[in-house]
């Protein structure tokens, strides 16, 4: 539980927070008018605790990120002994930290083949921002300076920077503030339920890919920059692409010499039951953004891995390269990824997610698949969906997106679980921790938060 003092009732926290507080991804007044936030003050597994003492099983994972469950002393113990011996110093100035280097030295030995170099950030939108100021810098060196346009995918979601905004899909986003910013453009996802209409699947696939080679040919090969992708569409409701979709983006990328940019910030570190999910889809990428799961959300850090075609020309032609952040490399960060690191690792929670948790998950979710609601069920590990929808026959959604999953979320809520709704879609993705019983009780949660909103709309 929270050491704050005892005067700061769930109340006052509340009123000071609606006070002070600026939330991301927020109402502000609709939160205020709603009494305000719900506190949390503790974690342990996968169970959360709020300051009115109820606990909730948080099968988010935090924001896809607390992969090794929350309370884990080993954690806490690698900062503290980090803080004490250094706890904090810049890489700028031909500097480094143990921490920093033995980091980057692990993430080079794990990730996939030739993403030999490491840029620490704070943030996926940082890395994300770094990819693209890197690579339209290296197409520069190489004497390409037209290549600084990059395509994505709408409903991807990169981050919330500026650039990182723009390199994502997010319309509402994007409205809001006039993005994107010129040199990035988006094209149709590998989302077979909303796009696939009457084609199978892998069929599908191959036309999602298309999509990127049309408009590679559309702008001219030696205009792009960079495809980059999910291998999963996490916030974008967990689209799971077809089989037949990623290789043969691969092999469209490498036709038009357009490098390929792996955002793993939510799949990686075992959320898949592969450390990356790179593997599974065979991936090769140029670069590769990591965060989330690096620290499990302990503290922030994130890195973007360089390849050798790109890092070669970095070190060879360019010089100093004026890019950085204060906590670029920051050591107590480091020293707890590399303990995070060491933790999935030595608990196999890859392979438990792989071949237990996993499956499990899938085959309770494939029980809700004949509720009045539900139109599909998909996972891939630890990280899922189930897709609300009014008509499962058409698969047409309801008229206003977003209404009915908010509807649901607020049921699951209610009942003792945290779920996101991404427009009519329940999303989750728990810590690899989790156990069989824990995701009997989220499944029962939302079997009933399906239940009430179906009586909620009149259906079945």
């Amino acid at each position: 539980m929270t050491s704050l003092p005892a005067r700061n009732t769930t109340a006052r926290w509340r009123d000071s927070d609606i006070q002070h507080h600026l939330h991301p991804f927020t109402d502000t007044k609709a939160l205020a008018e709603e009494g305000g936030s719900r506190i949390i003050t503790g974690g342990q597994g996968v169970t959360l605790t709020d300051s009115e003492g109820n606990e909730i099983l948080d099968g988010m994972a935090g924001l896809w990120c607390v992969n090794v469950g929350y309370g884990r002393k080993e954690l806490a113990e690698a900062a503290y002994r980090q803080m004490i011996e250094l706890p904090y110093y810049n890489t700028f100035f031909k500097t480094a930290t143990p921490a920093s280097v033995e980091l980057a030295e692990k993430l080079a030995e794990i990730t996939p083949e030739g993403l030999n170099h490491v840029f620490f950030g704070s943030s996926g939108s940082e890395a994300n921002d770094t990819i693209a100021r890197t690579l339209r810098y290296f197409w520069k060196l190489e004497g390409k300076p037209d290549k600084k346009t990059f395509i994505s995918r709408q409903y991807a979601y990169h981050g919330s920077t500026m650039v990182a905004a723009s390199l994502g899909g997010q319309a509402g986003m994007h409205a809001q503030v006039d993005l994107p910013l010129p040199g990035f453009v988006h094209v149709m996802p590998p989302y077979w339920y909303d796009f696939g209409g009457d084609l199978a699947p892998e069929d599908f696939g191959l036309v999602a890919a298309k999509a990127v080679e049309d408009k590679i040919l559309e702008l001219g090969a030696d205009t792009v920059a960079a495809f980059i992708g999910e291998p999963i569409m996490g916030a974008g409701a967990v689209v799971i692409p077809p089989e037949s979709y990623w290789p043969e983006v691969q092999r469209i990328c490498r036709k038009h010499d357009v490098l390929l940019i792996v955002d793993e910030v939510i799949c990686g570190f075992g959320r898949t039951g592969h450390m990356f999910a790179s593997e599974y889809y065979g991936l090769e990428p140029d670069m590769m953004t990591l965060a989330k799961g690096l620290t499990s959300g302990y503290l922030p850090l994130s890195a973007a891995m360089v390849g050798e075609r790109v890092a070669e020309t970095l070190i060879a032609k360019g010089g100093e390269y004026h890019h950085g952040f204060t906590y670029s490399g920051h050591p107590v960060a480091c020293a707890v990824a590399l303990e995070n690191i060491r933790i999935i690792e030595d608990e196999k929670l890859v392979q438990r997610t792989h071949e237990v948790t996993g499956p499990y998950l899938a085959a309770r979710l494939a029980e809700l698949a004949e509720h009045p609601l539900v139109g599909e069920v998909r996972s891939l590990g630890l990280i899922a969906a189930v897709e609300i929808v009014k008509d499962k026959a058409t698969r047409t959604h309801f008229d206003e997106p977003g209404t009915t999953g908010t509807i649901c979320r607020e049921h699951c809520l209610a009942g003792g679980a945290v779920l996101r709704a991404v427009r009519d879609v329940m999303i989750m993705s728990p810590s690899l921790t989790i156990t069989e019983a824990e995701i009997d009780a989220l499944m029962r949660i939302l079997r009933s938060s399906l239940d009430a909103t179906a009586k909620d709309l009149g259906v079945g």
